[in-house]
This record gives structure tokens, sequence and C-alpha cells, in this order.
């Protein structure tokens, strides 16, 4: 079996320099978005996998888990999120929904299936990206908030459920924005965010820490980031 990092909604920003982190250190990565064809330089820089997957649909990732029999996943990362702003009484129903469908449901779903091939393997690492959301509810945010917080009570259920099972669930709350190639082309300071490629390394360290000194949660904000 190929021992794997599997990448849930996978894109360009942060989940692009995690590929790079984990491939660096010889890891066999698989990508999985909605629309591969955004990964086609990705997947080719990183000589990753490439699946398409709705997280949001049950049966979309239990055949998703089934195309991926033949590989041994060391470490799963569930990155995708949705948003829908605006007041509370105008927000669209369709769009909370899908919201928390996104953020939370799916983030279930790929930890459900992820966690029956690791029982089966031995072990390995759930590892959840989280947001300012998931700790405060910002106004005209409601949506965000309440599937950031849920996948954070997912990761805090897991962690001690599955912990004596050799499996290692971790919750990173990415506080602040995250540094893009539009950013800065737009002249924003730097300062005032995140660079991806110091996240990922957080995520290399917690998905390689050893059982005696266990990581369940993270905060990684930029200097300037008040909290």
């Amino acid at each position: 079996m190929k021992k794997s990092v599997l990448i849930v909604g996978a894109g360009n920003g942060l989940s692009a320099s995690l590929s790079r982190a984990f491939h660096a250190r010889g890891n066999h990565m698989v990508l999985v978005a909605r629309n591969t064809k955004k990964l086609t330089s990705l997947a080719s820089e990183v000589n990753a996998d490439m699946y398409s997957c709705d997280v949001s649909d049950a049966s979309a990732v239990q055949l998703l888990f089934s195309d991926l029999v033949d590989y041994e996943l060391d470490t799963v990362i569930y990155n995708p999120s949705y948003r829908a702003r605006g007041n509370l009484v105008d927000l669209d129903v369709n769009e909370v929904q899908k919201a928390i469908q996104v953020c939370a449901y799916g983030g279930f779903l790929v930890a459900q299936q992820g966690v029956k091939k690791m029982l089966q393997s031995g072990g390995g690492n759930i590892l959840f990206t989280g947001a300012s959301a998931s700790i405060k509810g910002f106004a005209r945010s409601a949506p965000f908030a309440m599937g950031k917080f849920a996948l954070r009570g997912l990761a805090q259920s897991m962690a001690r459920e599955l912990a004596p099972q050799n499996i290692h669930v971790a919750h990173f709350v990415i506080d602040g924005g995250i540094l893009s190639v539009d950013k800065v082309e737009d002249g924003i300071g730097q300062d005032s965010f995140l660079d991806p490629d110091e996240i990922a390394k957080n995520y290399v360290h917690v998905a390689n820490q050893s059982c005696s000194a266990w990581t369940w949660e993270i905060e990684l904000r930029p200097w300037s980031e008040r909290f």
C-alpha cells in the first residue's frame, strides 16, 4: 500500500503549501477537490493523485474512500470551508445550510471514513483547518461561525475517543488572513497575514509528534493580529 497524505479541499492557497511541505518529507500526496482542473499544476509539482468529490454528499465521500482502498492514509487533512455573509434576517437558508454542510458535516463524513481506514492500519492523523470563527462569532457571519464551531467540537470529541487507538486528531485555529499572491500584488502589508508556508510547517510538526506529547489544538496568527 502507498503511505499517503490526503488533503481534502485542495487548492492553490494553504493546501498548496501543505502539499509541498508533506511531499518534501517523502509523503505520497492525494489531492481532493470538487474541481480538479485547478489542481493540475500543483499535482504535477508534488506528483500527487487527484480525485473529485463533493464533501457534503455522504455517498460521494464513501465513493471517494472506496477509490482509496490501495492507499494507507497516514494523514488526512480537512481544509474546505464555505462562507455565507449578511444580516441574520436576510440570510438565504440554502446558503446557511451549505456553509454548515461544507464546514462541519463534510468534516464528519471525511473523518469517519478516514478513521475506518486508520483503525485497520494501526493509526494515523486527522487534521482539521479551523479559523478565527472557530472560537468567536463575528457579526454578519453566523453561518461560518456555526460551521467552524461545529468542526472544532467534532475535533475535540474525536481526539478524546481516538487517542487510545493511536489516531491523533488535531484542530488548527488559523486566526487571521492568509497571504496570497493577489494580496502581495495589491501592495497590502505582508505583516498583516499568515505565511501559508509557515502554517504548513506547523501541520507537519503536529503530524509527526510522539504520542507522548500530542497537541490537540494549535492557534496560529500573525504578530499583528489581536486576540
